[in-house]
């Protein structure tokens, strides 16, 4: 198994996948080869099918469609087989979004600097977690306003304006920052997803928010926002570093300001 796993591990990476998801597709691929070797299976699609009609039963149709995903490239690239299996069809969820008064209750109850910035950040530029923990102070321009996202989602650098509002506080947060990293752990390095998504439900405990939120709330809230005060989908879509115009059309479902604007043909009458 190991041998595979190494030729799995090269094929990744000769094609520069990004090492989380390297390590995201090895994982996948070690789960469902120790579910062959403990069942007696071959490597084939039967055992594949067998496998995914599991794992539908524990996760997510998302989450069971990435291990297909990474089963199948495994299938393609090392075993040099193609295999041919439906994805699940995914469930049609609605992401939370917070309002813009929870927000301002969602900054106003982090008292701690650091933490009220990557809130702000977080929201401000709509970015995902693990862009804000890779920050670091050279991706900062504050002559042209402006953060670098390097080699995000898609192996894609992007850029963002830094929000009017947070820009002096911003720039103070920068003069005290001594390390590499713009958000460094108290230990050194860079902060983990875990301490930001604890920071987040630690604030919206205090602000009394009953929503279920983690980080990517912010990321959702920003772009619904956005929406809602008539920017472009085209422009949220690169704000958020979409690489498919699909994937920006959800917020169009998720915003209540749009529909409560709709006026019903009862209303016409």
């Amino acid at each position: 198994m190991n041998g595979l796993i190494d030729k799995l591990k090269r094929e990744l990476e000769i094609r520069n996948f990004s090492r989380k998801t390297v390590k995201s597709y090895v994982y996948s691929v070690e789960k469902f080869l120790e579910f062959s070797e403990n069942k007696r299976l071959g490597l084939n699609e039967n055992s594949v099918k067998d496998y995914i009609q599991i794992l539908l039963k524990k996760q997510n149709p998302s989450t069971v469609s990435a291990n297909l995903s990474a089963i199948e490239f495994f299938f393609f690239n090392v075993l040099r087989q193609k295999i041919k299996i439906p994805y699940p069809k995914r469930n049609k969820t609605i992401p939370v979004i917070l309002t813009s008064e929870e927000v301002k209750k969602l900054i106003e109850s982090t008292q701690n600097i650091k933490h009220r910035l990557i809130i702000k950040i977080l929201y401000g530029c709509g970015l995902r977690v693990s862009e804000v923990i890779n920050l670091k102070k050279e991706d900062i321009d504050f002559n042209e306003r402006l953060i670098k996202i390097r080699l995000a989602k898609g192996r894609k650098d992007r850029f963002v304006n830094i929000p009017n509002s947070v820009f002096n506080e911003l720039n103070n947060y920068y003069e005290l920052v001594n390390e590499d990293f713009l958000f460094p752990s108290n230990r050194g390095g860079k902060l983990t997803t875990k301490t930001i998504q604890l920071i987040i439900k630690n604030s919206a405990r205090r602000a009394g928010i009953k929503k279920n939120i983690h980080p990517h709330t912010l990321r959702h809230s920003f772009a619904t926002h956005l929406l809602e005060n008539g920017t472009e989908l085209r422009i949220i879509q690169k704000l958020l570093g979409h690489s498919d115009i699909k994937t920006t059309q959800i917020y169009l479902s998720v915003s209540n300001q749009l529909i409560k604007n709709i006026k019903s043909p009862l209303d016409m009458i």
